[in-house]
């Protein structure tokens, strides 16, 4: 059973980075041919995908995000994670971090708010 865990902080200020981490137990995150995903949820709107990183660190971001989105990994700790740099207050959304192996796994979700 894979769980995924998101942390880091719920606030943050216009302009700075929010950087936010997925931690996966249950399996890992090099394991062939999965991705791994970043997906956030602004308040009253659907799902927006932002970006993957697959089980050889390749990376794929949505393209309009891609100028301010960087997923990175840590094998190691088996985490990933989201920076997105300059936010604004539309930034301000649940994040969530996903992977589909058979079926979708979601973490719980984080709140993000950018406000200053």
């Amino acid at each position: 059973q894979v769980q995924l865990q998101e942390s880091g902080p719920g606030l943050v200020k216009p302009s700075q980075t929010l950087s936010l981490t997925c931690t996966v137990s249950g399996d890992s995150i090099t394991t062939s041919y999965y991705v791994w995903s970043w997906i956030r949820q602004p308040p009253g709107k659907g799902l927006e995908w932002m970006g993957v990183i697959g089980h050889d660190g390749s990376t794929y971001y949505s393209p309009s995000l891609k100028s301010r989105t960087s997923i990175s990994r840590d094998t190691s700790k088996n985490q990933f994670s989201l920076q997105l740099g300059s936010v604004i207050p539309e930034d301000t959304a649940v994040y969530y971090c996903h992977v589909l192996i058979l079926r979708n796994y979601w973490g719980q979700g984080t709140q993000v708010t950018v406000s200053s």
